[in-house]
């Protein structure tokens, strides 16, 4: 049960202070500080093997850290095993008991703690209302689409009401069309019940979509923490800038000649506006080149433009009255990028210094 007095927009569920784990010679967490407020949807965002899901797994205590500490909600749980710690996870492949119905899966975790059958049966059925699955409680798994065996398992993990909730990449196995859709019902279900989640993600648009903050991820460090507007519009360093989102850095004579000063500066690609040579209108900040490949995606067009002062930057262009044929027509054309001046901002002029780091564990 949420207890309102321990809850509040101040208190945080989770608290990792220098967290360091070791696998053998490889360093594959570095000295991670992180706070996760309660009731928030933080996300870990990064490649393959920058340690965000070593975390998650020394959260659930799953692994034992080299250094460091983990609280739950003040208490200190570092060397507690996970049965110990007020938390459940959800995993990709959903372990759901082939065998058993789908109230009986949710129910499972509660008839190991001796839960009473009455009790176990209405917060069963309550924990599927919650994930709009009622009317499927006595389907077995076989019978259920993949969106909908992901909301069982979600249903028994929360069934329990832990503190937090650990999601590792949940919606990996899913098609592109189903995992929008529960991109969207998961952050509802989130809001709805008030659980803090935790979730690991490689996605960038799936960490843009559903996070209230998002931790992004780099050789065992994490970047930069923030808001999704924050991480996106400001990102901290030039790995944050190309990770999330499109990579558009202007450095040295480059960035003197078109920024007017030293440093790293970036430009998102939709605040870019392309316009063949000599035809646009002057004002703000921009640049001349030539446009070297076109990739049209439906709805927008990607123009990839070698820079006269040197680099490339990616303008992106809704097709708005644009024809695929129209688009293709301005490779190899000469064209003006524009931008407005607070559209462009400054990122750090290096990069964290990488560590290696250990592929990450299932």
């Amino acid at each position: 049960m949420i207890d309102s007095d321990t809850r509040t927009s101040g208190a945080l569920a989770v608290r990792v202070r220098g967290l360091r784990k070791e696998f053998g010679d490889v360093v594959a967490v570095d000295g991670v500080d992180l706070d996760v407020r309660d009731g928030e949807f933080l996300t870990l965002l990064g490649p393959s093997g920058s340690g965000k899901t070593t975390v998650l797994r020394m959260i659930a205590g799953f692994e034992l850290p080299t250094a460091g500490s983990i609280e739950l909600g003040g208490l200190d749980v570092t060397l507690r095993p996970p049965f110990e710690r007020d938390v459940n996870t959800v995993f990709q492949d959903y372990a759901l008991f082939p065998h058993m119905s789908v109230l009986d899966n949710v129910a499972y975790g509660m008839r190991v703690r001796r839960v009473g059958r009455r009790e176990r049966s209405a917060r069963a059925h309550d924990a599927l209302a919650g994930v709009r699955l009622a009317e499927m409680a006595s389907r077995m798994p076989s019978q259920l689409s993949g969106g909908q065996r992901q909301r069982v398992a979600l249903a028994r993990a929360l069934v329990n009401r832990p503190r937090v909730l650990l999601l590792d990449e949940p919606l990996g196995a899913l098609d592109l069309k189903l995992r929008e859709q529960m991109q969207v019902e998961l952050k509802a279900i989130q809001r709805q019940v008030g659980i803090t989640f935790v979730f690991v993600t490689h996605d960038q648009e799936e960490a843009l979509t559903m996070s209230d903050r998002i931790a992004v991820f780099s050789g065992g460090r994490i970047e930069q923490v923030g808001s999704p507007a924050d991480v996106y519009e400001r990102p901290a360093t030039p790995f944050v800038a190309g990770f999330v989102g499109t990579s558009n850095l202007l450095r040295g004579a480059a960035a003197r000649q078109v920024i007017g000063r030293d440093g790293t500066w970036s430009v998102r690609p939709e605040k870019i506006r392309i316009e063949r040579e000599g035809e646009g209108s002057e004002g703000g900040h921009g640049t001349s080149g030539t446009v070297r490949e076109v990739v049209y995606v439906g709805s927008a067009t990607r123009f990839v433009v070698d820079l006269d002062v040197g680099g490339t930057l990616v303008a992106l262009q809704q097709n708005l009255q644009t024809s695929s044929m129209d688009v293709q027509q301005l490779r190899g054309a000469r064209v003006r990028l524009q931008w407005r001046p607070e559209h462009e901002f400054r990122v750090a002029d290096e990069p964290a210094t990488p560590i290696p780091a250990a592929a990450e564990r299932p």
